[in-house]
This record gives C-alpha cells, sequence and structure tokens, in this order.
C-alpha cells in the first residue's frame, strides 16, 4: 500500500490475512494516535475548514489531520461545529 509523503499512514506498518478462497487481503495496522502537544492555540471562527487552517499553519492543506490528533477527534466536523473554542494546533511534525 503507498500512501502519500506526509500522510498520516505512510509510517504504519502492513498486515496480510488469506481469505478462505485464497486471496491474500493486505492492510494497514491499526494507527494509534500519538501524544499531540499544542505549540499555540486557534479561536475557531464559522468560516474555518481544517484544510484552510493547516494550509494557514502548516502551508499544506493535506496536514490537517495533526490537528485531529492534538484535539482527540474522530470526526473532523466536530472539531470546527462551535464557533469561539478554543481548539489547538500543534508543530507540524518532520
Amino acid at each position: 500500500m503507498t500512501f502519500f509523503k506526509g500522510s498520516r499512514y505512510e509510517r504504519i506498518g502492513e498486515l496480510e490475512a488469506s481469505l478462505p478462497d485464497g486471496t491474500v487481503v493486505r492492510y494497514k495496522r491499526t494507527r494509534l494516535v500519538p501524544p499531540t502537544p499544542a505549540a499555540r492555540g486557534h479561536t475557531v471562527r464559522a468560516d474555518d475548514r481544517l484544510d484552510l487552517l493547516a494550509e494557514e499553519y502548516y502551508t499544506d492543506a493535506e496536514r490537517f489531520w495533526l490537528i485531529c490528533d492534538a484535539n482527540d477527534v474522530l470526526w473532523a466536523p466536530d472539531l470546527l461545529a462551535e464557533p469561539g473554542k478554543d481548539i489547538a494546533i500543534p508543530e507540524s511534525e518532520g
């Protein structure tokens, strides 16, 4: 399996399983979210989008997942659902 450089799954190992018909299925191990301390905060605005915040803070819209990890959210839209709420913005990794 190939993931783009900088993907949250880039460094996650793979496993294989054999189905009863002999088909081999490759899949990624479960990604455990590491502790992701905040470097700064951001107050949510009504027009915020995670891709735009990632572009603003990391100059890479695809790194939105770092913001999700720092705020322990599984469903990204929940993070921006409440304008006025403060959210954590971590440093960019690597």
